[in-house]
């Protein structure tokens, strides 16, 4: 067993599956737990951008989308480990990119560039995982 974990595409795998779950678990949760201050800094970082009217509802739509990316990555490394079914993996790696484009959008709407950079490259990661699969 811990000589199949060790095949560097399967240990890589399950590196990136750890990493989008701490990552999307973390953040989502912080969210729900922190809800006022949270809402209240997206709405105050997107007031001046054309979202402005929109970002309550994307807060919580993010939220959702956030925690949904570290659940399905943790319940996919899971059964990654369990079976070796890759399946659930990479619809949580792939949830994850689909969250990392929407905070992109938001920080470039919102004309925070250094936000948007460091997005960029959570985004290169998850692109990389997800071709670990192909």
């Amino acid at each position: 067993m811990i000589n199949e974990i060790l095949q560097p595409l399967i240990f890589t795998k399950l590196l990136a599956g750890i990493f989008f779950s701490i990552l999307f678990l973390q953040s989502g949760l912080d969210k729900i737990i922190n809800w006022k201050g949270n809402k209240e800094w997206i709405v105050g970082h997107l007031a001046k951008s054309p979202l402005a009217k929109m970002a309550s509802l994307m807060f919580v739509t993010l939220t959702l989308v956030e925690v949904l990316a570290g659940v399905v990555s943790l319940v996919g490394l899971i059964i990654f480990l369990t079976n070796g079914s890759e399946e659930l993996l990479f619809c949580g790696i792939a949830t994850s990119a689909v969250s990392l484009i929407m905070l992109f959008f938001g920080q470039r709407l919102a004309q925070d560039y250094v936000g948007a950079q460091s997005i960029a490259i959570y985004f290169g990661v998850a692109l990389i995982a997800m071709g670990l699969f192909f």
